[in-house]
């Protein structure tokens, strides 16, 4: 067998043969052609059959491809340029690499495999390349193997944001409950960041959509209302959100108590109440047999401590499952009347938000809808981002969200089907 003929089989490149190898010290250099006569236009598919010029053979075009053991292997071809009716002159895509790219399609999708599984400097140190070409490969990846029917049948959607760098950085990310997978991000948290959600949704596919979960923010629900996006949509306040908000000012009131525990002249009451913050947050089930006794304790000494606690615990009650919309009306309401009388500070504001937002509330505990499955995804982007160190835009976090969380279903190059043989 010819070494031509050895490294075509070995290679597996799309469209080629291989017309030359050469062996140097630590790279293998393949020089392959393209099969086909038609020129094709790598930003749009515009095929011809003529050619502008042809480039300069003593500069071919090179890619990196999947290494053969400690060897780089670089692939170089002599390409021709076309004039594209959109594009103008560009030079003919090729087969096995995507638009602009440098790496063959196999490289960019091992690298981007790895990128959702390891650090960016791992990654580049086991590839042999740059942790920005890492973030470039993992960028081409999504932005050709992302399904632009993603957007098509959506019904129900949790809509939260996260945080990608310190200082207030933040994505928005739309995910389809149905389909348990992120469908849509953008850099922001406002509501003309999910604005752009809508817009590329479009009118006739916005008014499918029938819930939406979110949290308690003002700026989604105003897009999600704004005309011409889904006003018809139900939407249901994310349970962990609200429940949250009651944890919060627990935990307000826990603070204020410690505090004024400290200035005690004595220290026995701040060291009887130290540690008594997961003994007060934590699911009853979830105690340990310490926190429990601490817990116990509380409620022999009652006070305003206590009062919150049960406040705390009878409105989780409320999100068991096991109610209708109406009862969970009448316990909601009487849930807001006991807190604005309670003369705790933190749950008389607690109570005022439950009261704005109270169909919202309703709306979940009806559908049975909650940002569990957003949140769930959430802990799986933050792994993502905690992994790669951080990241220097929010195109290159929002990439990897989408290969991590998204719908790409990504291959190894070893996982797609051989080509069949060329006669």
């Amino acid at each position: 067998m010819r070494v031509t003929t050895a490294f075509k089989r070995l290679l597996r490149l799309e469209g080629v043969n291989v017309t030359a190898v050469e062996f140097l010290p630590s790279m293998v250099v393949v020089t392959v052609a393209l099969r086909r006569r038609r020129l094709i236009c790598p930003h749009c598919g515009h095929g011809t059959r003529f050619r502008y010029d042809t480039r300069d053979v003593e500069k071919p075009s090179s890619w990196r491809h999947l290494d053969l053991g400690v060897w780089r292997v670089e692939v170089r071809a002599a390409l021709r340029r076309l004039r594209c009716p959109a594009h103008g002159v560009v030079v003919e895509a090729v087969p096995f690499a995507r638009p602009g790219a440098h790496l063959t399609r196999d490289y960019d999708d091992l690298l981007a495999w790895l990128a959702t599984r390891m650090d960016t400097t791992a990654v580049a140190r086991l590839a042999r390349v740059s942790w920005r070409t890492v973030g470039r490969a993992c960028q081409r990846v999504v932005a050709t193997e992302l399904d632009p029917d993603r957007l098509n049948g959506l019904f129900r959607i949790g809509v939260d944001e996260i945080s990608w760098r310190r200082h207030h950085k933040y994505l928005t990310l739309v995910v389809d409950h149905d389909r348990g997978v992120v469908i849509w991000g953008a850099q922001g948290r406002d509501a003309k960041t999910l604005d752009g959600f809508f817009d590329e949704l479009g009118p006739l596919r916005s008014q499918t959509i029938e819930a939406v979960s979110l949290d308690l923010g003002p700026a989604f629900i105003k897009s999600v209302t704004a005309e011409g996006h889904a006003s018809q949509a139900v939407i249901c306040a994310d349970p962990f959100h609200v429940i949250k908000l009651v944890g919060d000012a627990l935990d307000e009131v826990r603070r204020d108590l410690w505090q004024a525990l400290r200035r005690l002249p004595g220290d026995r009451w701040a060291k009887d109440f130290k540690g008594a913050r997961w003994a007060l947050l934590k699911n009853p089930e979830d105690l340990t047999d310490r926190q429990a006794a601490q817990l116990a304790k509380l409620r022999r000494n009652r006070g305003g401590i206590w009062r919150a606690y049960e406040m705390k615990e009878q409105f989780r009650a409320i999100f068991a499952g096991d109610l209708t919309r109406d009862q969970a009306a009448v316990l909601l309401d009487r849930w807001c009347a006991r807190a604005q009388r309670s003369r705790l500070a933190p749950f008389v504001k607690a109570a005022r938000t439950m009261r704005r937002r109270r169909d919202l509330i309703l709306n979940a505990i009806e559908h049975g809808l909650s940002n569990g499955r957003v949140e769930g995804l959430n802990n799986k982007v933050r792994l993502i981002v905690r992994r790669a160190y951080g990241f220097h835009s929010a195109d290159a976090a929002l990439a990897l969200v989408m290969l991590g969380a998204g719908p790409i279903d990504l291959k190894l190059p070893h996982e797609h089907p051989a080509a069949p043989a060329a006669a």
